[in-house]
């Protein structure tokens, strides 16, 4: 009788290989953290497709893997998506790797393994690093929930509001940023968020590996002291709710409506702000509370 590991292993050593998708997870810095799995499986594939071919043929030739490669990145994903699509067609294996980390996770793929799934191709995530879960079990922040955001946008107005939107989430931010655009995402964060505890964690699971812990303020201070290079997490501890934020907007539109002195859109402009949800949500919901406001008052009189 075979075990449950030998029965898991069984499909991938009996030529299930073909017409299959795999999605595989690489190093995010320490080379020993590939899988055999994943050694394995990019061996036997007969395509690989990889985000930088440059990158990967270093990580490939590491250990010994000589294949087929295409690039398949942001700006050629439709057009190679289509011919590894046909590859995947014609009953070949493709193993799907990015530059560091697991595929898929803001990272392109997720494209590719939607319209291989439309098709009935068979698609099997080959797991590993992730540079956002190392990054959290590091942190001693709670990790019963959490929420990967993946990167804010680079304009500061669009920023804030990215950041207003995730503010009232529950469990842990978790965000990527480049190095040039730290210190404003962290400023933004104090002015939107508040004096949250933060870490920064850089270059993990490399030799200079790093985390900077503290309030928001605290961490602008320490990273400007200079240049801050190298792959980065940012994680955010979750906020502690206030009066106004965990009051329902319906009750909040009720008060702002009671005595009168504010037009609807005024009080959908005023809610929106206190919520942190968009205008056009509070307007509705302030029309709602203002009709069912008259109908009440009609059926007293």
């Amino acid at each position: 009788m075979r075990s449950h590991t030998e029965q898991a292993a069984l499909p991938e050593s009996e030529g299930s290989l073909r017409a299959t998708l795999y999605i595989i997870a690489t190093p995010i810095g320490n080379l020993e953290d590939m899988t055999y799995r994943a050694v394995r499986i990019l061996g036997e594939v007969d395509l690989i497709a990889a985000e930088d071919t440059r990158h990967s043929l270093k990580l490939l030739s590491h250990f010994g893997i000589s294949k087929s490669m295409t690039s398949y990145f942001d700006h050629n994903q439709q057009f190679k998506g289509e011919r590894i699509l046909h590859a995947l067609r014609q009953g070949k294996s493709v193993a799907l790797i990015s530059d560091a980390g697991t595929p898929c996770v803001s990272d392109p793929g997720y494209q590719l393994v939607r319209d291989a799934v439309a098709e009935g191709i068979n698609v099997v995530p080959i797991p590993g690093a992730c540079a956002a879960v190392t990054a959290l079990a590091a942190s001693g922040m709670p990790s019963d929930t959490f929420t990967f955001a993946g990167f804010p946008p680079s304009r500061q107005g669009k920023r804030r509001t990215f950041l207003a939107g995730i503010r009232s989430l529950p469990g842990t931010l978790i965000l990527y940023e480049a190095p040039h655009r730290l210190l404003d995402t962290l400023t933004d964060i104090r002015d939107v968020l508040g004096e949250r505890q933060l870490i920064v964690a850089r270059e993990l699971t490399k030799m200079y590996e790093e985390y900077i812990r503290g309030s928001a303020s605290e961490v602008i201070a320490a990273i400007s002291h200079g240049p801050i290079r190298g792959e980065i997490v940012l994680l955010i501890a979750p906020g502690e709710p206030t009066q106004q934020e965990s009051e329902p907007l319906e009750d909040i539109l009720e008060r702002l409506l009671a005595d009168g002195s504010l037009s609807v859109k005024d009080a959908a402009k005023k809610a929106s702000e206190i919520a942190g949800i968009s205008r056009s949500e509070a307007y509705s919901e302030a029309l709602r509370v203002k009709i069912a406001k008259s109908s009440s008052s009609e059926r007293e009189i």
